[in-house]
């Protein structure tokens, strides 16, 4: 049984139809990450995994919320005016990565100088170094609009990162959704 000319032009266009859907819905080369612990040993995880798959020529979205936004609160800015609620959370919450503490064995800051001290002598980049260098890697970076406003901050208190975005769970979905992988952290 042959096939006719046409036949074969039309199951070849029907495949390359297919083809195409299939190429418009494959996920992208990129790494999504929801950031939730404002914890020093998770940030920095997050951080490593980050700045790696952007070293691998990954795009690297991290969305950050809840008690992660306080990590990028920058130290050296005075906080702006806040309500009652605003200046409770303000005076809480750690302020960037110097004032993070352990998940475990934090044992009221002993803990986290012990870490800092073994990380430093064996030659791991700090939480700080890590920030940079995702900067340099292209790593985006999304604050949940949300967490902050619940929080009291305001993006004028955040570190200066290049393309720092304030966003909703609708953008980072739309990331993860595209994505190859997602991690929750």
């Amino acid at each position: 049984m042959s096939t006719s000319p046409e036949e074969l032009d039309r199951k070849v266009a029907e495949l390359e139809g297919r083809l195409s859907r299939l190429e418009g819905s494959a996920p992208e080369d990129r790494l999504s990450m929801v950031v939730m612990s404002g914890d020093l040993d998770h940030l920095l995880a997050a951080f490593i995994i980050a700045t790696g798959a952007s070293a691998m020529f990954e795009k690297v979205s991290m969305f950050f919320t809840f008690w992660a936004t306080a990590a990028l609160r920058d130290p050296k800015l005075a906080p702006p005016r806040k309500d009652v609620m605003g200046a409770a959370f303000g005076a809480l919450l750690p302020k960037g990565p110097p004032k993070l503490g352990l998940s475990r064995m934090h044992f009221c800051g002993l803990g986290t100088s012990v870490l800092k001290r073994l990380m430093k002598s064996k030659g791991v980049r700090s939480l700080d170094e890590l920030i940079a260098l995702a900067a340099e890697g292209g790593v985006e970076i999304f604050v949940c609009e949300m967490s902050m406003n619940l929080m009291g901050m305001r993006r004028e208190e955040l570190i200066d990162y290049p393309g720092l975005k304030l966003a909703g769970v609708a953008t980072f979905l739309q990331r993860a959704g595209a994505s190859k992988a997602s991690l929750f952290i």
